[in-house]
């Protein structure tokens, strides 16, 4: 019984010692992994000429579909995390009208989607250098805090660029957005910008104002983040309908490249807390759990479980930038 109680005693002193390792060593060198990540991701949102690196000098973007004619096109510049220099043409389906107009070349628009993702990406580059090389964690349940506040950071950065907003049409029309433009845009229109995934979108609506004897059955729209025509709703003293919509798009690379750094440092995330929520905790928990040691335990010790999960780490993460960069 003796010998017994002093193995079990020895093998908790190691369990001990490789749980300090892990807290020590692991933890951070994932963390630092993260950040390097994050510190890429927010270079994707940088603006030009702030005296670092941006995503890439200024372009002119393209916005159109597939199948649409160049009297349905759009150009416009991004200045991050604003818009300049848009630029439209428009053919109303009505009387083959075309339409130019511009942004005012003193004006920007600024996308307040592309703003709060470059936000919360640097709330959690915040949260990570809080906890440099000279913290000691002392808990697993300390890291699961941590990891938790840095993944509800960038899952709110990657929900701003995947999930845009839902408008009303009068949102729309009170956002200010028709008065960027030269000439000013016409009173039966409305227009309307929104980052969706890796693309910058542009809707036009074009309205017609309902007569007060008309016999449609007057519903005000809901909130969308694409309205459809018959869509209806009062601004001022009219009732108004949509009665065609316009939809163009581009992909803006850029952001891409902050979807893949997000999905990868979430990814990092979850490996670490899984560590803790595994059905074997090995030496997360602390201090130890009384009572024998399971064999299962011990067949791997800690320190060889977080060697093989650190080498997964790298080569996920270096398989993914491959990816991105086109690397061969």
């Amino acid at each position: 019984m003796a010998t017994v109680m002093a193995a079990t005693a020895a093998e908790r002193a190691v369990l001990e010692e490789e749980f300090r390792w892990l807290l020590h060593d692991e933890v951070h060198a994932v963390l630092r992994q993260l950040q390097d990540i994050l510190k890429e991701a927010s270079l994707r949102f940088t603006l030009p000429g702030s005296g670092t690196e941006g995503p890439t000098k200024q372009e002119n973007f393209i916005l159109g579909s597939c199948g649409v004619p160049q009297s349905r096109r759009a150009s416009l510049r991004p200045a991050y995390p604003a818009l300049a220099h848009q630029d439209v043409n428009l053919k109303m389906p009505r009387n083959n009208q075309l339409l130019h107009f511009a942004f005012r070349e003193d004006k920007q628009w600024k996308l307040q989607q592309i703003q709060d993702a470059r936000n919360h990406v640097s709330q959690a580059i915040y949260l990570l250098a809080n906890r440099d090389e000279n913290y000691q964690f002392r808990t697993g349940a300390e890291v699961l805090k941590l990891m938790d506040a840095v993944m509800l950071q960038l899952t709110r950065a990657r929900n701003r660029l995947t999930t845009p907003a839902t408008l009303t049409l009068p949102e729309i029309a009170a956002s200010g957005l028709t008065r960027m433009f030269a000439p000013a845009l016409p009173s039966d229109l409305l227009v309307n910008f929104y980052i969706n995934l890796n693309k910058l979108c542009l809707t036009v609506y074009q309205l017609h104002a309902l007569q007060p004897n008309s016999t449609k059955n007057f519903r005000p729209a809901g909130g969308a983040v694409l309205h459809s025509p018959g869509a209806m709703f009062e601004w001022g003293a009219q009732r108004l309908e949509v009665s065609h919509v316009h939809k163009v798009e581009c992909v803006i690379p850029w952001l891409n490249d902050a979807l893949v750094f997000f999905t990868v440092s979430l990814q990092l995330c979850q490996q670490l807390k899984d560590k803790r929520s595994a059905q074997d905790p090995g030496p997360w928990a602390w201090p130890p759990a009384q009572g024998p040691l399971s064999p299962h335990r011990l067949r791997v010790p800690a320190r060889a479980r977080a060697v093989h999960h650190g080498l997964f780490i790298s080569l996920f993460t270096l398989s993914c930038l491959s990816r991105l960069h086109g690397w061969t």
